[in-house]
Formats: C-alpha cells, sequence, structure tokens
C-alpha cells in the first residue's frame, strides 16, 4: 500500500542539532562519571528517600556509541570491564532526557560532560531524577509558556531573576526576605497579565525544576558555590534566544535552595498538584496583597528596570519581524507538511520561537516516526496540537530520499510525496 506524505500548496496571497563530542573518552574515564554519580547519590538520599542512582546511558553524538553502567534485557549491550557498551539505533533520538529502551527506563545524557565535577554529577542527578520522576508522583511536562517570549512576559522574569540574584547574595535573612518577596511580586504581576501563565509555569516547574533543583543538592557544592552557580546560570540564561522552555531551570532551584536552608525536607511535601508559588510563599511567610502597574514600575527600578525595558523593547520589534518571516513561510506561502504517527523529536529548547497560534519555530531537530527519519538544520515548524511539522517545499526526490533547503528526510516503507490541491492537510494511505 503507497503511503503519502503531503506538500500543502497555498497560493501566493522549525538543539542547532548537536555537534559531536571533540572529546574522545576512555573506559575508566566513563567508568568514574558513573562512580562519581553513584557515591553523590548515596550521600543525599534522604532528598528523595530514594536512590536516584539507576540504569544510566551516556551516548557519544558523533559516533551514536552509548556507555551504560548496567546491561539491558535484550542484549543490545556488550560487558567490557566494568561498563557496557553498543551503538544506539539510528531510530532513536540522543539527548538529555529519559528513554525507556531494550526492557529498562534508562537516564541518557549526551557527551562530552562537563569538565567539572560539581557540575557533572549536578547534569547526570538531574537527568537521574527525571528516570525516578514517575515514581515519585511527578508527571513529565512540558506546558507552553510562550508568554515568556512577549515583551512583557520576558521584562516580568527578567526583574524575578534581578530579585532572585540579590536574594541570594543578602547578607542576613531580613534582606533575604525582602528580595524574594520583590521576585514573588514580579512573578504574581506576569500571572495577573497572561491568564493561563500561572499554571503553565508551574507545570514546567514541577518537572525541569524540581529536577534541576535535585541535581543542585545532589552536586555537593559549598553554599558559596551553590549561589555563585545559581547566579551565574540566571545570567547565562540572557544569552539563550528564549526563557519558553528553560526559565523553570533557573527560578525554582533559586527558590528551592533557599528554602532547602530552612526545611531540608520542603521538597518531599509538594506532590504533581503543587501550586509551587503559594508553596514558596507559605514556606517564605511572604504576602503580595497587590500587583498594580504604579508598584511594578517603581519595585522594577529598584532591579535594573531601566535597562531591562529598553532591552527588551528593542529586542521585540526584531522578534516580531523574525515571526513575521517564519509565518510568511511555514503558513502562508507553499510548503511541505509531514503529519506524525508516533513522533519521537530532539532539539535545543533555549532556540525555540513560537509563532503566533501557529505553533513553534525550531531552527534544528530531529524527528523520527513509523514514516523515516526528518533531520532539520535551517528551521521547521511543529503545529500547536503536535499533529504536524511544516518544512520549505522538497528540492530533490531521490527514492527514498527528500531534500529540501536545510532538510533531509528518510522516507521507511512505501511512503512517497503527494500534493493536495484541496488544501487537505492529512496523511492519505
Amino acid at each position: 500500500m503507497i503511503k503519502k506524505l503531503f506538500a500543502f500548496l497555498l497560493p501566493i496571497s522549525f538543539v542547532g542539532l548537536l555537534q559531536a563530542q571533540t572529546k574522545i573518552y576512555n573506559e575508566e574515564q566513563i567508568n568514574t562519571f558513573f562512580t562519581e554519580l553513584k557515591q553523590a547519590s548515596a550521600s543525599t538520599f534522604k532528598l528523595w528517600n530514594k536512590d536516584l542512582y539507576g540504569p544510566t546511558l551516556l551516548v557519544d553524538p558523533g559516533t551514536r556509541k552509548i556507555y551504560a553502567n548496567e546491561p539491558d534485557l535484550e542484549g543490545g549491550l556488550q560487558h567490557s570491564t566494568n561498563i557496557y557498551v553498543g551503538i544506539l539505533p539510528q531510530e532513536v533520538n540522543f539527548s538529555n532526557t529519559t528513554l525507556g529502551w531494550n526492557g529498562k527506563r534508562w537516564a541518557m545524557i549526551m557527551l562530552p560532560l562537563p569538565e567539572n565535577r560539581d557540575d557533572r554529577i549536578n547534569l547526570l542527578a538531574h537527568e537521574s531524577f527525571h528516570r525516578i520522576q514517575p515514581e515519585l508522583g511527578f508527571k513529565l511536562n512540558n506546558a507552553n509558556n510562550n508568554h515568556l517570549d512577549e515583551k512583557d512576559g520576558r521584562i516580568s522574569l527578567r526583574l524575578e531573576f534581578e530579585a532572585l540574584k540579590k536574594a541570594l547574595a543578602a547578607p542576613d535573612k531580613k534582606e533575604v526576605k525582602k528580595h524574594l518577596s520583590s521576585a514573588l511580586f514580579f512573578r504574581k504581576y506576569r500571572y495577573a497579565k497572561f491568564e493561563k501563565a500561572a499554571a503553565n509555569e508551574n507545570l514546567l516547574e514541577l518537572n525541569e525544576g524540581i529536577a534541576e533543583f535535585t541535581g543542585i543538592i545532589v552536586s555537593g557544592r559549598d553554599d558559596d558555590s551553590t549561589k555563585s552557580y545559581l547566579t551565574k546560570a540566571m545570567d547565562r540564561s540572557l544569552h539563550n534566544r528564549t526563557f519558553v522552555r528553560s526559565f523553570a531551570y533557573q527560578t525554582i532551584p533559586s527558590y528551592g535552595y533557599l528554602l532547602f536552608k530552612q526545611d531540608k525536607n520542603w521538597n518531599k511535601k509538594i506532590n504533581a498538584k503543587t501550586d509551587l508559588t503559594s508553596y514558596f510563599m507559605k514556606g517564605f511567610a511572604i504576602s503580595v496583597p497587590s500587583t498594580t502597574e504604579k508598584d511594578f514600575k517603581r519595585l522594577a527600578l529598584e532591579y535594573s528596570g531601566q535597562v531591562i525595558f529598553d532591552e527588551e523593547n528593542a529586542r521585540d520589534s526584531e522578534n516580531k519581524r523574525i515571526v513575521k518571516e517564519h509565518k510568511i513561510k511555514f503558513v502562508e506561502s507553499p510548503h511541505f507538511e509531514i503529519f506524525f504517527e508516533a513522533m519521537n523529536y530532539s532539539f535545543d529548547p533555549r532556540t525555540i520561537i513560537p509563532v503566533e497560534n501557529f505553533g513553534t519555530y525550531y531552527p534544528t531537530t530531529r524527528i523520527t516516526d513509523v514514516w523515516g527519519i526528518l533531520t532539520v538544520e535551517k528551521g521547521a515548524l511543529i503545529s500547536p496540537d503536535w499533529k504536524k511539522v511544516s518544512l520549505s517545499l522538497p528540492t530533490s526526490i531521490d527514492n527514498n530520499l527528500v531534500k529540501g533547503e536545510g532538510w533531509v528526510l528518510e522516507l521507511k516503507g512505501n511512503y512517497t510525496i503527494g500534493v493536495d490541491q484541496q488544501k487537505n492537510k492529512y496523511l492519505k494511505k
């Protein structure tokens, strides 16, 4: 049976892919990484009353070689001294994530790992938390937070970051509380401006925020080093294209670490339905009675507000131009659409761009599905309902290899390319 992928033709009226690692590790070094994680997990067992250490894969993106700390259940890995090695199948995307593969649930982390030991354990522990996350009762969520790519959303988040940095640097509890009050004010102000912001931010913070908080604690840094790491992480985040999928890595670890200094068990008192903002407000004994525009502008000036306003006004103009270009290319002009059946993808969350209500632009991504493998290096748009990907039109079709500007599609089975003159956007079998 012939199955067709349709090019959608209209009248004229989306992790760069991660580069191959340049550092080569020997098996002794790989085993050391596993040992570091095992020891750190054992020393912080009480954090969740559960051992973080478990099935872990380290992946070389260049060769797809995998190193594991234990065997799989289907013979895909071979024992080699103290570790297990194999090759990650082409149909499996690699990224820092969890992976159900060959009978086990793995924490998967790409090589190279950070040179700094604490940073390395931080990363490994973060992904290890995701592996046990369902067992702890937390759902895997990546909610839509596109409001954080809008000017007002970005301004309030950046002000929240500035207040959190001052709270981390504060010399006493009184100053800490003052700046935390400001941070939570900016947060509540954002929630008042964007209807679904509170719920959607909370979902991502319960997912990535709690995972990163876990990494922070398991890393074993001392107090000064932890505060420095958190502050630098917020500063580094300003170089990202967007905060939409990355903000939770900064917010919850900062609030969480400061509360951890007061209550070593706070994280064990939350669940998948916890409103983290309300939880932290109660934990720090902070109330935000009102969030007026006048109070916002006044308080903003205490946290580099004028600089942030100017920078975000300039960014907003450029961002609107970029969004318009993507809208024309992937929505209004003739383009190529592929519908998902059992999609899995990898991407860089720091680079994505929301395109109004049409979906999200991914500069680079790798998508696998029953129809094959799609590698994108110059942009694609994934619909907001996660049903399809839009690309520029194909430039060449050679049997099962389809190419376009900045993308390559390797087809499987009997799929072929068709043209939908009636604008029917679906896969026809």
